[in-house]
């Protein structure tokens, strides 16, 4: 039983609560042949009625917060109140996308100069798609893929992660309760070889995952041997620049929420902070692990905590080898560093200083509550370091001037960047990233544009009147 790939362990115990089997090959080919089949008649279902069914999955999320909340808490150690924000972000996705689906996928007509006739761009759906989705936001991740291609008129096949298999079931129990008809969206318990299966067969046009680098290099070489479109969204190792100007008070508060939200369990968490500075750096440091040290680390129930569980033991000794291998190196702890004497996988929060590019936590993304700070001279120093990486998902930069933030802003290598604020995320602005945090973009309205054939129409001459009557 504890050898299966699906099963929920909670991290506050280590206990395995429950296990899913895994989807075999006959199931993972019915699945598809399901998708498959329901393509045409899904496209065909008219767009007020795929907007309909998307409201009341966002109703279904609101009405049943707490307990889909409850789930994630134990399945990979969520801190309630994060949960619950969780859940919350997941229906919101699903309104906004129905709220502007008409809009994102209207016509849009082409200038044709002096040329007879009409041509528009439309976007419709390419069929079958497969999604490769995380467990630290398993409610989040999946709304924001699927949100929008439903709406499109694509079918989706989707690969949770075996940490979370109990909020998988009970997505696919959302859609299905809210009118998602059967083989439009289908959960798999699936092995990485069943997906690489998916991926190669041609009823499959795309895939999209959230995940490692490790994971995205597979799936992306794949999709890419096989000729199928890809979204990847991978690691990130984003900066938080604050100026000599800055508000540290209000820089420490972002920098807390934006490092230790999910117990740092984020792609796009503020993970190297760099002061410009002396009196800034030192001023900073200090307020800044003063606030860490005073967050409440524990059960992820209680909604005092702040910073729960890492999913499981496996992360939190991964985080702490990170830890020992630049504090043996040289870099210096100014909280934490250590993992607590009690059970559960935790790992005490952090701030490390002092780390040199010889040290893993130099290049290495750090999935969890550690926080590294670093000295820069100047505007370009500050730069230079935060590009130092092979990363460019996020960044964030501080400052009473727009402008100059601004002009350090412009310099970073990142798919998205903050000023005055932390990292985060929301319904209405595109998420993604460069570099090795992959490609593609996800919410706003750019999740419509990724999966689609965006066919262009041309009417000649006088037909082109007639078809605008």
């Amino acid at each position: 039983m504890s050898d299966a790939i699906y099963k929920v362990t909670n991290p506050l115990t280590g206990e395995v609560e429950e296990t899913f089997p895994t989807a075999s090959d006959e199931q993972v080919k019915a699945a598809l042949e399901a998708a498959y089949e329901a393509r045409a008649s899904w496209r065909a279902t008219p767009l007020e009625e795929k907007v309909a069914v998307m409201n009341r999955v966002a109703d279904l999320y609101d009405a049943r917060q707490d307990e889909l909340a409850r789930i994630i808490g134990v399945e990979m150690g969520k801190p309630s109140s994060h949960a619950t924000g969780e859940v919350w972000l997941a229906g919101d996705i699903h309104r906004f996308n129905a709220k502007h689906a008409a809009e994102a996928l209207a016509d849009v007509e082409l200038d044709l100069g002096e040329r007879d006739g009409r041509a528009f761009m439309r976007k419709e759906p390419i069929g079958v798609i497969v999604g490769v989705m995380p467990w630290n936001y398993p409610y989040y991740q999946v709304a924001r893929f699927a949100a929008p291609n439903l709406l499109l008129g694509n079918t989706i096949l989707l690969k949770h992660a075996p940490q979370c298999p109990r909020s998988a079931a009970v997505i696919e129990e959302i859609y299905r309760e809210a009118g998602v008809p059967e083989g439009v969206y289908t959960n798999l318990y699936a092995t990485n070889e069943q997906i690489a299966s998916l991926i190669e067969d041609p009823r499959v046009q795309g895939v999209s995952l959230t995940g490692s680098e490790r994971a995205g290099s597979a799936v992306g070489e794949n999709a890419g041997r096989n000729l199928k479109k890809a979204v990847l969204e991978l690691g990130g190792s984003d900066p938080f620049i604050v100026l000599p100007d800055a508000d540290l008070e209000k820089a420490v508060a972002d920098g807390v929420s934006g490092r230790f939200e999910n117990s740092g369990q984020a792609c796009n968490a503020a993970k190297r902070f760099i002061v410009i500075g002396d009196e800034a750096y030192d001023s900073f440091v200090s307020r800044f692990s003063e606030a860490v040290e005073a967050l409440v680390m524990g059960d992820p129930a209680d909604e005092k905590t702040d910073v729960g569980p890492l999913v499981n033991e496996d992360a939190a000794q991964g985080i702490q080898s990170q830890i020992d291998d630049a504090v043996q190196a040289g870099a210096r702890v100014i909280t934490g560093g250590t993992r607590p004497d009690h059970a559960g996988s935790f790992v005490t929060p952090t701030v490390l200083t002092d780390v040199t590019p010889e040290m893993r936590a130099w290049s290495e993304e750090i999935f969890g509550p550690v926080a590294v700070v670093y000295k820069a001279k100047d505007e370009a120093d500050a730069v230079r370091i935060a590009n130092d990486t092979l990363f460019g998902l996020g960044a964030s930069v501080h400052s009473a001037s727009v402008d100059a933030a601004m002009r350090v802003a412009d310099q970073l290598e990142s798919g998205m960047v903050s000023i005055n604020e932390p990292p985060g995320s929301s319904s209405e602005l595109p998420f993604g990233g460069v570099k090795r945090s992959g490609f593609g973009r996800e919410l706003g309205t750019y999740g419509f544009e990724e999966f689609s054939n965006h066919r262009m129409i041309r009417i000649a001459g006088d037909e082109a009147a007639a078809s605008s009557e």
